[in-house]
């Protein structure tokens, strides 16, 4: 399958420049932009991704010499921002910022008013967020192997939260689930500070939840990390091991990326996958990303599309494992 998104989205940029003509997409690129660029979030302002998207747009502002603009567009988990950008002219002028939500959310949904692969044309994963395991400071469980040991004793006694069914952090702890053979049940919310809330008063047992959503009750002593989904320790939490280190073979992130509409001319997705490296190899941009909890990555457009394909392709799988349907 994945071979055959691969095939997909090689086909649609290579229609995008045979459409524009090579010498008029040269052209194009050239000269882009010319007017401002928006740049459509599709979540409210002041959270991770919102947080990326500014931090990005101004710096291709200063590095391209034309605006971009954030654009927040919430509602239906993303899909009406996702839904505005593939329904766009493919002309770099109006740009997705992708999440690790949307695969997750098109693997769980039965329909979508768009195709995840064909739809877009992707441009760079510019940020990864590892999850953090943790549970109540008060919790007895105080290793990952303690809390593993006794969901295999127990069966679906403890449980989890999540921002909705069929969304990421759901998806993960399934999919972590499946591989250490542990029945746990899922509680979904509809937000994240009502999930911490409920994990400190230790009416929830384990949350799988980024840095930044938890670090700040990590330092405090009100929750305590078991694991990171990372494949490397974190540097903001070095004691912390790896799920990896500790039943093998898992690694789960979230990401924040940008993506056009499909037939995004292969020149102007070169020009901004170039822009976009050099703000997240900036010093001052990285050392941010960092403090939010994430990873800077950057990398060629192929790579983002593997990462995005990869974890479609892995969130259908469980999604069709587990039965795991979306509203």
């Amino acid at each position: 399958m994945l071979k055959m998104m691969r095939r997909l989205l090689a086909a649609a940029m290579c229609l995008g420049a045979v459409g524009w003509g090579a010498a008029g997409a040269d052209a194009v690129a050239a000269s882009y932009p010319t007017r401002p660029v928006t740049i459509v979030v599709g979540f409210s302002a002041g959270g991770n991704a919102d947080l990326v998207a500014r931090l990005v747009a101004q710096r291709l502002s200063e590095t391209l010499g034309r605006p971009f603009i954030v654009e927040n567009k919430g509602g239906a988990g993303g899909l009406l921002a996702s839904e505005a950008v593939a329904k766009s002219a493919p002309d770099g002028y109006r740009l997705l910022l992708v999440t690790g939500a949307f695969p997750a959310q098109a693997a769980a949904l039965s329909r979508l008013p768009f195709d995840p692969v064909r739809d877009f044309t992707p441009i760079s994963v510019v940020v990864s967020y590892p999850a953090v395991i943790v549970v109540p400071a008060t919790s007895p469980f105080t290793s990952l192997k303690d809390l593993i040991a006794y969901a295999k004793a127990h069966p679906g006694q403890l449980n989890y939260p999540s921002p909705g069914t069929g969304s990421l952090f759901h998806l993960a702890v399934e999919l972590f689930a499946d591989k250490t053979g542990i029945v746990m049940t899922h509680i979904p919310f509809k937000g994240g500070g009502q999930q911490v809330t409920e994990l400190i008063a230790g009416r929830l047992d384990v949350m799988f939840d980024t840095l930044s959503v938890v670090q700040s009750q990590i330092k405090s002593g009100k929750l305590r990390a078991l694991a990171v989904t990372s494949p490397q320790r974190l540097p903001q939490l070095p004691e912390v091991p790896t799920v990896d280190e500790v039943v093998g073979d898992y690694e789960v992130s979230s990401f924040v990326g940008l993506a056009g509409p499909a037939n995004l001319p292969a020149d102007i997705v070169a020009r901004l996958n170039t822009a976009i490296d050099e703000a997240v190899n900036s010093p001052d941009i990285k050392a941010r990303f960092i403090e939010l909890g994430g990873t800077p990555l950057g990398g060629t457009p192929q790579q983002a599309a593997e990462t995005m394909n990869q974890a479609l392709e892995t969130w259908q799988k469980i999604a069709r494992s587990k039965n795991i349907k979306a509203d």
